[in-house]
């Protein structure tokens, strides 16, 4: 398993507006293209969010780099930069079957 964390700054807009278009109409999108086993969008304080996405392995997690640039471009009105890339392979993981529901914003 492979996980790309992202960090990004939001120079207008609001967050919850940002927040809405990624759960409506990105997440699932990505999900169904990239095969992506888990996505979070986290907003992080002071016009800032992180990512973090997990994969099977790191040949998709290659290529959502590319989809990551479509999506920032497709919300080019909240002029959204990424500040900050970290990918690598998952060395521990745990989860619950809590985190398996979807959080809607």
């Amino acid at each position: 398993m492979y996980a790309s964390i992202r960090h990004y700054r939001m120079a207008a807009g609001s967050i919850d507006d940002l927040m809405h278009r990624v759960d409506t109409e990105f997440a699932d999108r990505l999900q169904e293209k990239l095969g992506l086993l888990c996505y979070q969008a986290i907003d992080t304080g002071n016009g800032t969010i992180m990512t973090i996405a997990l994969f099977e392995c790191e040949e998709q997690c290659r290529q959502a780099e590319a989809a990551a640039e479509g999506v920032r471009d497709s919300l080019s009105e909240f002029r959204v930069e990424c500040t900050d890339i970290f990918t690598g392979e998952v060395m521990v993981s745990r989860a619950t079957e809590h985190l398996l529901k979807p959080i809607h914003h």
